[in-house]
């Protein structure tokens, strides 16, 4: 089981597994039509996906002024601890934006069963992406990255 586990690791893109999760949270919803909707669920459902892009826009810039990687395979790649900006309120903004993002299709779907589909995500990014991630950055950087990652919390 263990050895399944570290092969899962950095192995499925997190924008992928996030477009898997809301296929998913469709299907279980039973496929229901994209039009329709009560148009008072189209303001907090944009308003959420509009968070999310935002937030993942702020975090890629975030990391490309700092000159380091956002490739999600090569953790190892990076050069520094990016910690101002958004980064000083979660270690993962971009995987927070998607986290957004899903969750305003749940608004839009406006089934409680959607949720499992943002679970799901947290779920997997958390341990096949953000987890060995931290490793990584705790053997390059340190007494930095940990202390860090006391200041600032994981995902909010």
């Amino acid at each position: 089981m263990k050895r399944l586990a570290a092969a899962l690791e950095y192995k499925v893109p997190p924008p992928l597994i996030g477009a898997l999760c809301a296929l998913l949270m469709w299907l279980i919803c039973g496929m229901p039509s994209l039009t329709g909707r009560p148009p008072l669920l189209l303001v907090p459902a944009l308003a959420l996906v509009v968070l999310g892009l935002t937030v993942d826009a702020v975090g890629v810039l975030s990391f490309r002024r700092a000159r380091t990687t956002v490739n999600p395979f090569a953790p190892e790649r990076t050069v520094n601890i990016v910690s101002s900006g958004i980064y000083r309120l979660s270690r993962n903004p971009m995987y927070l934006g998607m986290a957004c993002i899903l969750t305003g299709w749940v608004v839009w779907l406006w089934q409680v069963q959607a949720v499992l589909g943002v679970v799901l995500f947290v779920a997997w990014i958390t341990r096949f992406q953000i987890i060995p991630e931290e490793r990584i950055l705790t053997q390059k950087f340190g007494t930095e990255y940990r202390q860090y990652r006391q200041r600032v919390r994981r995902w909010v």
